[in-house]
């Protein structure tokens, strides 16, 4: 027999639905309304992947041919002129065609992303590249940690809850016995023999399903931004434009780009005969 058939139907005395049934039907309808919403954005966001994707098969190139084209004339023009206005237009329309190095292949090993390696900034600073010191526990640091490691051992745990709280302390013995810090193990010590934090009062129902309803609204919140970025960008703008052919949309930019490639190829003959 279910709960439900146990208790009766949930009504107050007046017939009613109680204010928690009508909380519990309030989040599944907007749990529905969820999953729809993150439906429909899912899909034009595939939507607007896919097009992406057409749109630098097909475009990409002429969309290069006409930088390096742009880059060329510049160029021409610069070298008729002379002008070192001229030159600098040149160069950075050059500087735009040519791909960007990455940090590495720049500085040749010396640094990356996150900075100089320790043994190039010490060569630029004319110190010495010193290896870490190796730590040596003493003998007080060794006896706390064989002592932590016999006592939170998680191989005496009974549950995964337990287990998992061991490995995690273990973890950090391990660290601190590795830097060598007594005063740290002593800490270690101290809150091991105090025992695990005692459990908290879980919420209730009602406040379980108000939690659930104030993340479902902040979800949709999210996914709004979402919806509206891929709307906003520049390849959802133009989906939008032609929404059940997007492939003409596309035939129809690329003719125009062929139109300017033209152009600019006249433009740079003129230059160079």
């Amino acid at each position: 027999m279910t709960r439900e058939a146990a208790e009766g139907p949930v009504t107050g005395e007046s017939g009613a639905a109680r204010p928690e049934e009508r909380l519990e039907r309030a989040v599944r309808a907007a749990e529905q309304a969820l999953i729809e919403y993150e439906i429909a954005v899912e899909t034009f966001r595939i939507e607007v992947e896919n097009f992406s994707r057409l749109h630098h098969q097909k475009l990409g190139p002429m969309y290069a041919r006409l930088d390096e084209l742009d880059a060329q004339i510049l160029e021409a023009r610069a070298a008729r002129s002379g002008d070192p206005e001229d030159r600098r237009k040149a160069d950075e329309a050059r500087a735009r065609v040519m791909p960007m190095p990455g940090v590495e292949e720049l500085f040749h090993g010396w640094m990356d992303g996150e900075g100089l390696f320790p043994e190039a900034a010490a060569m630029l600073t004319d110190q010495p590249v010193r290896p870490p010191q190796r730590v040596r526990p003493s003998d007080e640091a060794r006896k706390l940690y064989r002592e932590l490691a016999r006592k939170a051992h998680p191989d005496l745990a009974q549950e995964d809850g337990e287990r998992q709280r061991r490995e995690e302390f273990i973890t950090r013995v391990n660290s601190a016995y590795a830097l060598g810090d007594e005063s740290l193990l002593r800490e270690l010590a101290e809150e091991w023999a105090k025992g695990p934090a005692p459990a908290e009062r879980g919420p209730s129902h009602s406040e379980e399903l108000y939690a659930r309803l104030e993340w479902l609204s902040q979800r949709k919140e999210l996914l709004t931004l979402i919806a509206r970025d891929l709307e906003e960008g520049a390849i959802g703008s133009m989906l939008r434009l032609a929404p059940d052919d997007p492939d003409r949309l596309l035939d129809e930019i690329a003719e125009q780009l062929l139109g300017e490639v033209a152009e600019r190829e006249r433009e740079l003959a003129a230059l160079l005969g």
